[in-house]
């Protein structure tokens, strides 16, 4: 082997490991940014935190979803609820679990992450650094296929394949809607997650809009089984309350 040949494996070795020990500490760099939002967590009202946006709809939606807004405040106002999911015993499924009223819990674990929430005990993993699948090849859920990568201290997740029926404030979607998220810390300890919806046939443009949460420093998730609810639907659809009969 001649003197150039020497000087060319000796500087592609070089390459290599330069490339090898770069890539170690970028991944070690990585790894310490990652926030650990291991724990029980409670929605938070804070300063930060942005009034949420009306929703963008289209023509014809923004009718439909007025519509049914004012009937809901006229149904309130006589006190004739109009039935929501809840009272099916239907869990929210996404978005809305992550605006739900209860506590949830996060458990970071090598390649996903899990998000529980209490109520209706509805589980969401986001599974880390995989590749989306097409939304034909997802079987449609409460909660979609999530997947998702740390960005630094943002864990950035898209979701796709949420069914038909499932809604975010009464809100229809067609099969191509997204959701993405972008989770992180955020001031005075609260923990933001950042919601886009994207959806051209329904939305005149995407729809983002934020919660917040609080930690709950040793608050253990409660069973939450909806087996004795004692909410029902009514034949014309308003929400009405089991009552015992009187003793006789």
């Amino acid at each position: 082997m001649n003197s150039n040949s020497k000087k060319l494996v000796r500087l592609t070795a070089w390459v290599v490991a330069a490339v090898y020990f770069g890539e170690i500490a970028a991944s070690a760099q990585q790894a310490a940014s990652v926030p650990d939002i291991t724990g029980s967590w409670e929605r938070a009202r804070d300063a930060s935190i942005p009034a949420p946006p009306q929703p963008p709809l289209k023509a014809q939606y923004l009718k439909e979803y007025q519509a049914r807004q004012q009937k809901v405040r006229e149904a309130n106002a006589k006190g004739q609820p109009i039935a929501e999911r809840v009272v099916l015993c239907l869990p929210d499924g996404m978005p809305g679990m992550m605006g739900g009223p209860f506590p949830m819990e996060i458990l970071q674990s090598k390649g996903q992450v899990t998000i529980i929430q209490e109520a209706y005990t509805q589980v969401r993993r986001i599974l880390l650094d995989r590749p989306m699948k097409k939304v034909d090849d997802v079987e449609p859920g409460f909660y979609g296929y999530t997947v998702g990568h740390w960005d630094g201290g943002t864990l950035t997740a898209e979701t796709i394949g949420i069914k038909d029926d499932v809604t975010y404030q009464n809100i229809p979607h067609s099969k191509d809607m997204r959701i993405k998220e972008k989770i992180s810390m955020g001031a005075n300890g609260i923990l933001r997650d950042e919601i886009t919806i994207e959806d051209p046939a329904v939305f005149e443009k995407p729809w983002t809009f934020t919660f917040g949460y609080r930690r709950m420093a040793d608050y253990q998730l409660l069973e939450y089984i909806c087996e004795d609810n004692r909410e029902y639907a009514d034949a014309n659809g308003l929400q009405k309350i089991r009552l015992e009969p009187p003793a006789k």
